[in-house]
């Protein structure tokens, strides 16, 4: 059965994508406008990714993969005619390049087709471009943009029970991401039936900035990417669900070192987060109820650990920072020291070269899975930014 309802319960099913053509499409460019700080070598990338998705397999975990999903979807007619349309962005080609590219996608086989969409189009490569934008595009511009990051698939979707929250991108780079997720999970015959909790025009949610504390209590980060909109609507869909209780909406500071809440912590046990030390104890949290006719209680804030074991119903929440020297705090924060992806209780992936951090979350009883990252991490994110959870065991069974 797919769904979660924590971050830490037994993982069985995760998302990943493996990087691809689409990184080879970054340039020094173009490499800002696409979120990425610097231009990756790709092979090694791919091989630290299949390195990654075979340290989950021998964990137990079935891999899935966007690409595959995707072109398996791209078989049925109405995937193809409702991708097709939504990719383009006809204000920005207009009208006879938007009928050409619509045309030239349409021609595509499902393997083609996904790779398009996922790799983008090169003006080069549009054979049957022509007309006054075509004309006066730059050789080097793209008619559709490809999706480095893609690989981050925590962004784009977030299950939270037996339901999927397809999420609302913030960044024009990335916003086909959550097109393709939804139409995965609305088409493919794996995911028949799911209901969606959240959609892609809706106010902008990141997955990133959900953290599914234990049962019934959701953490939300607030910031750079996740919109206090996109809280309040996400909290009264939770709530309408019955799937949560209690949701603690958490501003971050709105930089790209913490552009996400998971950029600063994530959890690692039942009762144990690993955290960046210069916002451990000055985080705060808006504590969020319902009060049953639809409506919120918002209560004042207060340090995000006090609210959020005071929901989860602990005596507190135990912290494993990343270092007390500043310098290695900072170094290892902006390195996704604090982005570990847990595998089980006390189980957890984190990158290598976060000696310090690792070594303190082994000094705590956890075990650390460490895979390579130096190239993975050029667009700013760790293994829990890469993977999206499908399915994990229910944290009610495991305590």
């Amino acid at each position: 059965m797919n769904g979660a309802d924590s971050e830490v319960g037994r993982l069985a099913t995760v998302l990943l994508h493996r990087p691809g053509a689409e990184l080879k499409r970054l340039t020094p460019r173009n490499n800002d406008k696409l979120l990425f700080d610097s231009i990756p070598w790709v092979g090694r990338a791919q091989e630290e990714h299949d390195a990654f998705a075979e340290a989950l397999r021998t964990h137990g975990v079935e891999v899935l993969y966007v690409a595959e999903l995707l072109q398996d979807t791209l078989e049925y007619e109405s995937a193809r005619e409702e991708i097709i349309p939504a990719v383009l962005q006809e204000r920005q080609l207009g009208d006879t390049l938007a009928a050409l590219t619509r045309q030239y996608l349409a021609d595509l086989d499902p393997e083609r087709l996904a790779h398009a969409l996922i790799a983008g189009i090169a003006h080069e490569e549009l054979k049957t471009g022509r007309g006054l934008v075509y004309g006066l595009l730059d050789r080097h511009d793209f008619v559709i943009d490809p999706l480095p990051n893609l690989l981050f698939t925590r962004d784009s979707s977030v299950w939270i029970g037996d339901k999927v929250a397809v999420t609302s991108l913030a960044m024009p780079a990335r916003a086909r991401e959550s097109n393709l997720t939804r139409l995965i999970y609305t088409h493919h015959p794996r995911f028949a039936g799911t209901e969606h909790l959240y959609e892609p025009w809706l106010e902008h949610v990141e997955g990133g900035d959900v953290l599914l504390m234990g049962p019934g209590v959701i953490a939300v980060g607030t910031g750079e990417r996740t919109t206090p909109a996109g809280v309040e609507r996400l909290c009264r869909r939770v709530f309408a669900a019955g799937l949560a209780h209690t949701v603690l909406a958490v501003p971050i500071a709105q930089q790209r070192a913490t552009m996400h809440l998971d950029t600063i912590c994530t959890m690692v046990d039942v009762d144990t987060v690993v955290m960046y030390p210069p916002v451990a104890y000055s985080l705060q949290a808006y504590t969020i109820t319902s009060m049953g006719d639809g409506e919120l209680r918002v209560f004042e804030p207060r340090p995000f650990l006090e609210a959020a074991a005071q929901a989860m119903g602990v005596e507190r929440v135990k912290v494993i920072d990343t270092g007390l020297d500043p310098v290695t705090a900072e170094r290892e924060q902006w390195d996704d020291g604090n982005n570990t992806l847990a595998l089980a209780p006390r189980v957890a992936v984190a990158y290598e070269r976060n000696v310090e951090t690792n070594a303190r979350l082994e000094a705590a009883g956890v075990r650390v899975i460490r895979i390579a990252g130096s190239e993975l991490g050029s667009g700013r994110g760790g293994p829990r930014c890469m993977s999206c959870p499908i399915s994990r065991e229910r944290l009610a069974a495991l305590v």
